[in-house]
């Protein structure tokens, strides 16, 4: 197949690019940001571009199979800026890809739509509400995948846990960084909480069985998540065990540190936002049972394989990144005054 895969440059973009070249499948990568991956920038076509761009988005559709979507302005950028990458990228992509007879267009959400639910496992059928712009916008792309089902085109939605491995940095580089400088970690309350991840590689098989099995399988929306995870403690002090420092995870009152970091993120010395530490306490797992039916959904890596797998990555690969920072998955969040916090841990 030649597929067009959005966002091709960051964290997922680039993890999906290798799993598709694995597969022999031509690919176009189309995103804002530069492609910097040498070991494969010769073995694909790159288009730098923004998806809200119509012309740029149309000379992309060309003789495409299938779109992969993945781009999305995160959680850290502002509210116009969310909108308009998700809502009106999603719309202009969808657009295109139904009036160029692209055949499926797999759509990559969120499980932030869900918000913080009273139940758990989620299903695909609870009800949804965001929190904040991006869980909204979130809910909003989805509606308009809906929309073109409506017009006979095949649009499955994926709703991934929050996915590690990889090329992915974000919020976990605050564990992986502490944890490799002989640190404490601090979690907001208890930590006995069930917090389901997923690694890369497995959301990325996901996403293949989406572009490979019968229309009539997939156009449906599934919720993909790890098979195997324990409490958060536990899934987090592995990290801690494997950097061999001797370290433990140290549980802070919730109530006191989640008015604490609101007051820290409003005035800009903090990278955690609401959706972060509000539910960082809170069970928070989906069931993953449609996905096994119905794609033949089977993760490879439980949640301590896939932090593990991604804090090697970060020992390997951290003097290319040390002095970056930014707001996307691919490079550190910027500590803020949570370095300074860091030498009482």
């Amino acid at each position: 197949m030649k597929i067009l895969v959005t966002g091709g440059a960051g964290f997922l973009g680039i993890n999906l690019i290798r799993f598709l070249l694995d597969k022999n499948h031509e690919v176009i990568s189309l995103d804002i940001a530069d492609f910097n991956y040498a070991d494969i920038r010769d073995r694909i076509k790159i288009v730098k571009g923004d998806i809200c761009n119509h012309e740029i988005v149309e000379t992309c559709m060309k003789e495409i199979d299938a779109v992969v979507h993945t781009a999305a302005a995160l959680p850290l950028y502002s509210a116009e800026e969310i909108y308009s990458t998700d809502v009106e990228g999603t719309r202009t992509l969808l657009h295109l890809s139904y009036t160029n007879k692209v055949k499926r267009f797999v759509h990559i959400s969120s499980t932030t739509v869900y918000g913080i639910p009273d139940h758990h496992p989620v299903l695909e059928e609870d009800r949804l509400e965001g929190v904040g712009p991006y869980g909204k916008a979130k809910i909003e792309t989805e509606n308009i995948c809906l929309e073109y089902r409506k017009k006979e085109m095949c649009v499955p939605i994926l709703r991934p846990k929050t996915f590690v491995g990889p090329e992915r940095l974000g919020v976990f580089s605050l564990l992986y960084d502490w944890a490799s400088d002989g640190k404490n970690f601090p979690i907001i309350g208890k930590g006995d909480n069930r917090y389901q991840l997923l690694d890369v590689e497995d959301l990325c098989e996901a996403i293949y069985q989406c572009l490979i099995l019968p229309s009539e399988v997939v156009n449906d929306t599934f919720n993909i998540g790890a098979k195997k995870f324990d409490t958060l403690k536990d899934d987090y002090q592995t990290v801690l065990d494997f950097a061999g420092y001797n370290k433990k995870i140290i549980s802070l009152p919730e109530k006191p540190v989640i008015f604490i970091l609101k007051i820290l993120e409003a005035l800009k010395l903090s990278p955690l936002y609401k959706w972060v530490y509000e539910t960082a306490s809170k069970d928070s797992f989906v069931s993953i049972d449609k996905a096994e039916k119905k794609l033949s959904f089977a993760p490879k890596y439980s949640n301590k394989d896939a932090l593990i797998r991604n804090y090697k990555w970060y020992i390997e690969n951290w003097k290319y990144f040390k002095r970056q920072t930014g707001v996307s998955h691919r490079v550190p969040w910027k500590q803020g005054i949570l370095s300074i916090a860091k030498w009482f841990f």
